[in-house]
């Protein structure tokens, strides 16, 4: 699996990096999210996360 942010759609919302923090976290001078693990967590559902998020800029591939 592979995750990345799709930068011009992010919107800063947080709910990604509330969902899942230890993939995900805020920037604090761009106010985006950015990926830490792009392997993805052990601790949440990425596919979740990436269904809650807003504007659609997560993007996941490979194998689940």
């Amino acid at each position: 699996m592979q995750i990345t942010i799709d930068a011009e759609k992010c919107i800063g919302c947080g709910t990604c990096s509330a969902m899942c923090p230890e993939v995900f976290k805020m920037d604090d001078a761009s106010m985006k999210a950015v990926v830490l693990k792009k392997e993805g967590g052990e601790k949440c559902n990425i596919e979740e996360v990436a269904q809650a998020c807003a504007v659609e800029a997560i993007l996941v591939t490979g194998n689940q």
